[in-house]
């Protein structure tokens, strides 16, 4: 016998730095997804809403068979559309989104899930993650260099290694499950897991409260956290079809409600929003009895012309300053991670105490198996055109450690194990970004003497 759903979705800005909303969610009749994207003011809601768009076409309907097909299909459409969008505006370069997303056919659920959002289970009191992050430190962890308990703590711990960004290989993993009446289910951002435990959440789903009051109180928990980011979950029960207690009306919050890619028929989803909602509501009418207050005095007029003078001035200075950190936030560089070589985004100069770049990916390829020369470029870091450049750049350097393996296997072994430098710390700088691209750094072709004492 089919299965229905109850649910609720909720989501909150948060009490970081964030002045808008960059998560997308939606909770309707057959399908629950939450999105949450990344790319700065001017992309990551974008991303989250282009994303959220292409899937809600499939709640309407159970595809039976074709479910899993479809749920992927739509996914690729919609990295197509974040590419497009992407080219079309420079300003929207570099975006990205999340997505976890289930979606229900017959007695099973299809799941769908690429980067750091999560999907849990509560089943018989248990709470299971369903979701593997696709982050740096989850790695780390599935090659046991650290514990899940020190991943939670880890510096890098936001290095996402896969989203939804344009890119072709940006595939999604894709798997079905059985659906039993009374399993209870959470998909949520990391502004969610990121401030409160797992312990805490499976004790909120399994309290009983219905998906709203449980959603609502999940999203109260994260702000009484602090909440850094911004914070979106969704909340939904599965019923034997039928039960009266099934929701019919699909719930948007997030980006997608707000820039209007999805329609909701939601009221104010956070008691922070209601509140908001409420304060608005309740403000007194100006009193067309009170005079009317036309300026300063005239001793407070020349003062007040000074601080707009200086304000513009400010402005002018932050906008100049916002132009170039967006322009090195679309340079990509060849450097080095450690023992390892990444490719990093920015620029590899730091501007006295602002780093100037971050790792984008790290390539898993230890720099003691390059060329004694390759080792000293990548630690003086080779400049790249774009992010594809970068990347074939790394994949020349890749074909230098597999030449210099196979030349090392060929000699008999030395007396002596050569000894390996440790990569040093990238150069800092405190001279301005420039303003135009730096030339491009070539990486030898062919692997050089430098082998012999480069193979480990």
């Amino acid at each position: 016998m089919p299965v229905a759903l109850r649910y609720a979705a909720r989501s909150d800005v948060g009490l970081g730095r964030y002045s808008n909303n960059q998560d997308s969610g939606y909770a309707g009749p057959h399908l629950l997804a939450v999105c949450d994207g990344m790319g700065g003011h001017a992309g990551g809601d974008v991303a989250s809403s282009v994303a959220l768009g292409r899937l809600v076409e499939l709640d309407g309907d159970s595809y039976g068979g074709e479910a899993l097909r479809r749920l992927a299909d739509s996914l690729r459409a919609a990295n197509t559309e974040i590419a497009r969008r992407a080219a079309d505006d420079p300003e929207l370069a570099g975006m990205g989104t999340t997505a976890t997303v289930l979606m229900r056919y017959d007695r099973k659920l299809a799941l769908a899930h690429i980067g750091d959002s999560r999907g849990y289970l509560l089943r018989d009191g248990e709470l299971l993650r369903i979701t593997r992050d696709h982050t740096f430190v989850q790695s780390l962890v599935d090659e046991g260099r650290i514990s899940a308990d020190e991943a939670e703590q880890h510096p890098q711990r936001n290095i996402v290694t896969r989203v939804l960004s344009g890119d072709p290989d940006d595939e999604p993993d894709v798997s079905a499950r059985e659906a039993r009446v009374g399993d209870r289910y959470l998909l949520c951002s990391d502004g969610l897991t990121g401030v409160v435990s797992e312990a805490t959440i499976a004790e909120t789903l399994a309290a009983g409260e219905d998906p709203a009051a449980t959603a609502e109180a999940l999203i109260s928990m994260a702000l009484r956290g602090g909440a850094p980011d911004n914070v979106t979950v969704v909340v939904a029960e599965v019923l034997e079809a039928g039960d009266p207690r099934a929701t019919t009306v699909p719930d948007v919050v997030g980006s997608a409600a707000v820039n209007g890619t999805v329609r909701t028929a939601a009221p104010a989803s956070t008691p922070a929003a209601k509140a908001a909602a409420l304060a608005r509501q309740q403000a007194p009418e100006r009193d067309d009895d009170a005079p009317l207050v036309v300026g300063p005095p005239a001793s407070r007029r020349r003062w007040l012309v000074r601080a707009l003078a200086s304000a513009v001035v400010l402005a002018i200075l932050a906008a100049g300053a916002y132009a170039a950190w967006t322009w090195s936030q679309q340079q990509f560089y060849v450097g080095a991670a450690g023992p390892d070589v990444a490719i990093y985004r920015g620029l590899p100069q730091d501007i006295g105490p602002v780093t100037m770049s971050r790792v984008y990916e790290r390539q898993h390829l230890p720099l003691s198996q390059l060329p004694e020369y390759s080792q000293q470029q990548v630690r003086s870091t080779i400049t790249a055109d774009d992010l594809a450049d970068a990347r074939a750049k790394v994949g020349e350097l890749r074909s230098q450690a597999v030449a210099c393996s196979a030349a090392g296997a060929q000699r008999p072994p030395a007396t002596t194990p050569p000894s390996a430098s440790p990569a040093p710390t990238r150069p800092t700088a405190t001279r301005p970004a420039p303003t135009t691209p730096a030339p491009t750094t070539p990486v030898p072709s062919t692997p050089d003497a430098g082998c012999a004492g480069a193979v480990s």
